[in-house]
């Protein structure tokens, strides 16, 4: 579905519930809680940003700086170590 459909549907919707001021209230409280949960995710990124986060890590690695594990145990126990 493309963003043209998706915000039809979206006003499609709230012209329905238009006229219950009950439904508005949560579908408005329902809103804030997105925007607030979008704007909270620290792990979204631009694509920009993730390619100089590989480019970056892929000069480390080159600089000596990378992990090598030879089993997952011993990767499992890194992560565990953060």
């Amino acid at each position: 579905m493309t963003t043209t459909q998706l915000n039809a549907e979206i006003l499609r919707n709230m012209s329905i519930i238009a006229e219950d001021e009950a439904l508005l209230k949560r579908a408005a409280k329902y809103l804030r809680k997105l925007v607030s949960e979008k704007e909270a995710d620290d792990t979204e990124m631009t694509e920009e940003e993730f390619f100089a986060r590989v480019d970056k890590a892929k000069k480390e690695i080159e600089q000596g700086k990378g992990h090598r594990f030879s089993s997952v145990e011993q990767l499992d126990q890194y992560i565990r170590s953060l």
